[in-house]
């Protein structure tokens, strides 16, 4: 069931006129609850049972933590939730690609190892549930978090259906408050619930499927060597059909949420405007680079034990963020990639004089420096192996260029790269702003105005139907 579709409009209309009824809050919840294993099992239903098993260990962890005072007791605890949920995970998304893994390493010793795959079908969104769960044990084992002892609000913290699938991931510190008391829209909620969920559905339905996907796709999946032009067509597509898929989904998902009355934090921040790489992962996928750096890089030692410890940590962090993405070895070569960009940053901020950089015109370079290395990137997140990759990288040349047919149009490709262009300059003109700001600035008319070309647009795209990006991690 998917945002863009109209059964997700009729299956949301009817899920918001059941919550508003004259019920005992409890009840309402229980109606948001039983929707969202619906929304859940539209796509496969036996694998609500993997969110049952999830709610129901870390729920009773969280509880057990909670009277649990001998230090070993309480790891012990934890470490039973992090088995089931990373065991979970590592069953259905990393078991081919640990036994293939596996079998290479074992040819280059010498040894003949043969495998066979296993037929797996990927629960949808299973990355972020888990990451999600996992946070709320960790944080009850810091004693940072009283634990609920309500399981309806857990259950519902764990599955409430606007962000399940693709984010962002939420902590329970930022969702289970909101639980305690009746919870219903108000107007200016409603407003911007609404305004929110059209600009996703303009990005997604707009933007990444009918501007985007056509070229990038033609390029990256194409069997010629690109021109020297496409690949640069191709990478910029890329570029902006990721942004505008995944944070389009997260538009929606908090529009949504703000029309139920419940808030989600934000997920991005004008990220192609970023001035570093550092601030590129302040602003790109927020809920994950803040998880990563609060359960992985802080527990690794963070940046307190030396710079080569800083290196090294930052290094694990972005090649395990990498592995997250996706079981394959270009998801974790990305993740090495941005791990590299952030060392190379931390050299520099310590050897070079960046006064120069802090004028607007030094900002505005740095950021055209980020957003072109970030697209670089892009290619090994996009490819579908390194051989791919090294011809797209080795495209971007003149010399390197191949002779692959034109595959796509001038207007296509002009409107790519238009499209791209005005991503990044609105994202250079917004980079301190919010949405509320820019709409204030414009006043309700205008604002009314955009959302209805915005609206009209989306509705007439010629792409229908294509999942979201994120929904395969």
């Amino acid at each position: 069931m998917l945002f863009t579709s109209p059964v997700f409009v009729l299956f949301f209309v009817a899920v918001l006129v059941l919550s508003r009824l004259p019920l005992p809050w409890g009840g309402r919840k229980f109606i948001l609850l039983v929707a969202s294993y619906a929304f859940y099992a539209s796509w496969n239903p036996p694998f609500v049972i993997l969110l049952w098993v999830s709610t129901a260990v870390d729920y009773v962890v969280g509880l057990q933590l909670a009277r649990a005072e001998a230090a070993r007791a309480r790891k012990a605890l934890l470490v039973v939730s992090a088995c089931v949920n990373l065991g979970i995970l590592c069953a259905f998304k990393y078991a081919n690609f640990l036994s293939e893994s596996f079998a290479e390493v074992a040819g280059f010793a010498g040894w003949n190892v043969s495998y066979n795959a296993f037929s797996i079908v990927l629960p949808v969104g299973i990355s972020f549930y888990t990451f999600q769960t996992m946070s709320y044990t960790i944080d009850v084992y810091r004693r940072k978090l009283e634990p609920t002892r309500n399981l309806l609000d857990f259950a519902l913290y764990v599955t409430f259906f606007p962000q399940l699938v693709a984010g962002p991931i939420v902590r329970a510190s930022e969702f289970l408050w909101q639980l305690k008391e009746p919870r219903r829209a108000t107007a200016k909620q409603a407003y911007w619930g609404v305004l929110l969920f059209i600009l996703g559905l303009f990005k997604k339905a707009f933007l990444a499927d009918s501007v985007f996907a056509p070229v990038a796709t033609k390029v990256f999946d194409g069997a010629a060597v690109p021109t020297s032009i496409q690949a640069w067509t191709g990478m910029y597509a890329f570029a902006g059909q990721i942004y505008c898929d995944f944070s389009g989904y997260t538009d929606m998902a908090i529009g949504c949420a703000l029309i139920l009355g419940f808030r989600l934090p934000d997920n991005f921040r004008a990220p192609y405007a970023a001035v570093g790489f550092s601030d590129f992962w302040r602003r790109w996928h927020i809920s994950l680079s803040g998880w990563l750096r609060d359960y992985l890089y802080i527990p690794l030692g963070g940046n307190r034990k030396g710079r080569i410890r800083t290196r090294v940590n930052l290094m694990i962090t972005m090649l395990l963020g990498g592995l997250w993405h996706g079981a394959a070895w270009t998801f974790v070569a990305w993740g090495g990639l941005h791990g590299l960009y952030l060392g190379a940053e931390r050299v520099a901020r310590d050897r070079l004089n960046f006064k120069w950089f802090q004028t607007r015109t030094g900002q505005f370079l740095l950021m055209l420096v980020t957003f072109h290395m970030v697209c670089f990137a892009w290619i090994l997140f996009r490819a579908q192996s390194f051989g791919r990759a090294l011809h797209m990288l080795g495209a971007l040349s003149v010399l390197g260029a191949g002779q692959g047919p034109t595959t796509f149009s001038r207007w296509s490709a002009a409107l790519a790269l238009g499209c791209m262009g005005l991503l990044v300059g609105a994202h250079w003109m917004f980079r301190h702003k919010r949405i509320e700001e820019v709409s204030a600035r414009g006043g309700w008319f205008v604002t009314a105005l955009v959302a209805a070309v915005m609206l009209f647009l989306s509705l007439t795209a010629g792409a229908k139907g294509a999942e979201f990006i994120y929904f395969q991690f």
